[in-house]
């Protein structure tokens, strides 16, 4: 029998800091609210685990129900506020314009809430810098429910996500962002992922019955602290997908999560990477470098509690020349692991037969994991680490947040440049070079359109679905007909 109430405080003994977001195991369900909003939030000061606040000189614009959120976007002015009133908004807004608050209003437990009715892609996405998204309630979309595409300083927070398809939120190619305090569920991928993106602190957030938890992806200088991740396929991912424009992922910090009974069937996209993962899997390292994982509660997963792997052993994954393939440098600190490994695939029970177990590790290290250390590993259940000496360094409470004092600058996008900008942005999260994601991999576009540029800018704006092993492609609409051009001449060039 597990003991439930006891390892939770044995947890917030070892990680104090989690106490104040404890949600504990009944799960917040969509129509139950996350904890409100707090009236102001404080400007931020160096290493302070804060947003980066655009400043706010605008107008407040409020929207009714009846009205249209997109055209109050469309009016706004840069450091404007818009106010969405409770009630039901059946629409997808865009938001391409820097230093616009979008913010529901809260009324005696109404919230706002954007309802795709399963039949639009996308809730929420914005192109500008210093966007902040919260107090949304967002079910029953097709894509994504908050979507980012180069945006810098953002901040996503207090929204409940439910059922929103492959992406819950999915920042792409940003910088300085913070996304906390919400709850996500029923996602085909990702609930949250954090993709090609730098100096970014997700915190304070629950994520059950979804494929992937939380995913740290093709990212740098990310803190993933004080959530809890329970009943997915996999709590939480940090790795490397081959093929994108982005070839790294390092300086990663997993610290003071709950990660609990991560034990869903997987219901990913057949042949996507995220479709390969175990059910049963804690917390997962594949092909990054330099992530400490440290004060974690990491329970009752089946499978595996902690693997450290390498592109070689991954499915569904063609290897990438220019992206190191192992996960080297990892700081594997203290941790609570309970009753993980019960019901291991055969692969994993395998190799744990030759430890004379039939359940699976706590910590499980295949491949090559270079200068990788380990804090007490005779109180674990482990195989692959016996090599790795102990850890010189034993905390990372001096490391506050990686999230920086000041706003960062807008990314800048030259005319010549823009169709490989807005591909970063928006095409390579959906479609690697030579490796199945969301979508098929650019080699696959190539070697259908050839020489056909204005082919894939016409299918972008007005997909159909072509392919019934694959989701369906949100419109890009949004992008005007010469963007949409450059970015397909580019596709059609681009070789990695």
């Amino acid at each position: 029998m597990k003991l439930r109430k006891a390892s939770l405080l044995v947890a917030g003994a070892l990680a104090s800091v989690c106490l104040g977001y404890l949600l504990g195991r009944s799960g917040v369900r969509p129509d139950s609210p996350p904890p409100p909003a707090p009236a102001e939030t404080p400007r931020a000061e160096p290493g302070e685990v804060v947003a980066i606040e655009s400043r706010r000189s605008g107008r407040v614009v409020t929207v009714e129900e009846g009205e249209s959120i997109q055209k109050a976007v469309t009016a706004a002015r840069p450091g404007d506020t818009i106010r969405v009133r409770p009630g039901t908004y059946r629409e997808t807004v865009y938001i391409d314009k820097d230093d616009v608050t979008l913010t529901g209003s809260i009324e005696a437990g109404r919230w706002p809430v954007l309802d795709g009715e399963g039949i639009r892609n996308d809730a929420i996405l914005y192109s500008g810098n210093g966007i902040t998204i919260e107090n949304f309630r967002i079910v029953h979309y097709k894509g994504n429910g908050v979507m980012g595409q180069a945006g810098n300083n953002f901040v996503i927070r207090h929204n409940v996500i439910h059922d929103s398809g492959v992406y819950g939120i999915f920042p792409q190619f940003g910088k300085n962002g913070l996304v906390t305090h919400n709850v996500l569920s029923g996602i085909a991928d990702a609930a949250i992922y954090i993709g090609m993106s730098d100096h970014i602190h997700v915190a304070n957030n629950e994520v059950f019955e979804s494929v992937a938890g939380i995913e740290i992806e093709n990212s740098r200088h990310v803190i993933v602290e004080n959530n809890h991740a329970h009943d997915n396929t996999a709590g939480i991912l940090v790795f490397i997908t081959p093929g994108l424009p982005i070839k790294t992922t390092y300086d990663v910090i997993v610290r003071n999560n709950f990660v609990q009974d991560n034990n869903h069937p997987n219901f990913g996209a057949a042949g996507s990477i995220v479709a390969g993962v175990p059910a049963g899997t804690g917390i997962l390292v594949m092909a990054a470098d330099d992530v400490v994982i440290e004060g974690n509660l990491i329970e009752g997963n089946d499978n595996i509690g902690i693997v450290v792997t390498d592109h070689g052993h991954a499915t569904n994954l063609t290897l990438d020349p220019e992206s190191e393939p192992n996960s080297d440098r990892i700081a594997i600190l203290e941790n609570l692991m309970l009753d993980n490994g019960n019901h291991p695939i055969p692969e994993v029970k395998a190799l744990m037969l030759t430890r004379l177990s039939d359940r699976g590790p706590d910590v499980l290290r295949v491949g090559e994991s270079r200068e990788s250390c380990i804090l007490h590993p005779e109180r674990l259940r482990s195989y692959g680490v016996d090599e790795f000496p102990p850890c010189r360094v034993t905390t990372t409470a001096g490391t506050r947040t990686y999230l920086l004092p000041e706003p960062v600058a807008p990314r800048p996008i030259a005319a010549a440049e823009r169709g490989k900008q807005v591909y970063f942005a928006i095409c390579a999260g959906c479609h690697a070079y030579n490796v199945r994601m969301i979508g098929p991999p650019t080699q696959v576009i190539q070697a259908l359109y050839l020489e056909d540029p204005q082919g894939i800018a016409d299918y972008a704006a007005r997909p159909v679905k072509k392919r019934p092993d694959y989701p369906e492609m949100p419109p890009q609409d949004h992008l005007d007909p010469e963007t949409r051009r450059a970015v397909a001449e580019y596709m059609l060039r681009v070789t990695e």
